[in-house]
């Protein structure tokens, strides 16, 4: 007998559901992408003027109008089933929000504090730590396997990479599978 493969993508966007969940009611809405925008802001210290904190609420903004656009839902929250569904559906459909892509750059340039056009270690422990709030053990081994070339940074194109697999990729050991975190 033949078992189903399980769906990685939609344990993923459970995960990004619970992690987005900031207050705990079991409903994603706006206020929970501020949130996140915010602290991305705070933990850069950035300014409500700068480009990157600009460019960032914007994405938070389109990304969370795909969303209600994909849940089909007519409240201004969604349950995690509708988020779980609605992720999946905005991350294939680059009609109006290339959500991988997207999500790769504005983050990108948010962490690359020094603008080297790289991520360090040092840089990338920091995003862990002080927007996601993640301490494990092993979140510096997903430096280690976002970093494909070897050379001791994430490179743009690595992390758009990422995105890209961690949104689409149903492999759970793929390097962008482990981007927020093993499922």
């Amino acid at each position: 007998m033949a078992t189903a493969a399980p769906d990685v993508i939609s344990t993923k966007n459970a995960h990004a559901f619970a992690t987005m969940d900031a207050n705990g009611d079991g409903y994603v809405d706006w206020s929970d992408y501020q949130k996140l925008a915010d602290r991305y802001i705070q933990a850069y210290k950035l300014s409500k003027d700068d480009r990157r904190a600009r460019a960032l609420q914007a994405f938070c903004q389109m990304y969370w109008l795909e969303l209600l656009r994909h849940a089909g839902v007519q409240e201004d929250r969604l349950t995690k089933d509708q988020f779980v569904t609605a992720s999946r559906l905005a991350s294939v459909d680059t009609s109006r929000l290339n959500v991988a892509d997207g999500t790769a750059d504005v983050i990108f340039d948010v962490i690359d504090v020094d603008g080297d056009n790289q991520i360090s270690k040092e840089e990338f422990s920091r995003f862990l730590k002080d927007v996601w709030r993640v301490e494990a053990p092993d979140a510096m081994d997903m430096f280690t396997r976002l970093d494909t070339d070897g050379d001791g940074a994430i490179s743009r194109h690595e992390l758009v990479r990422a995105l890209r697999e961690y949104f689409l990729s149903n492999d759970a050991d793929a390097p962008g599978s482990l981007f927020f975190g093993h499922i």
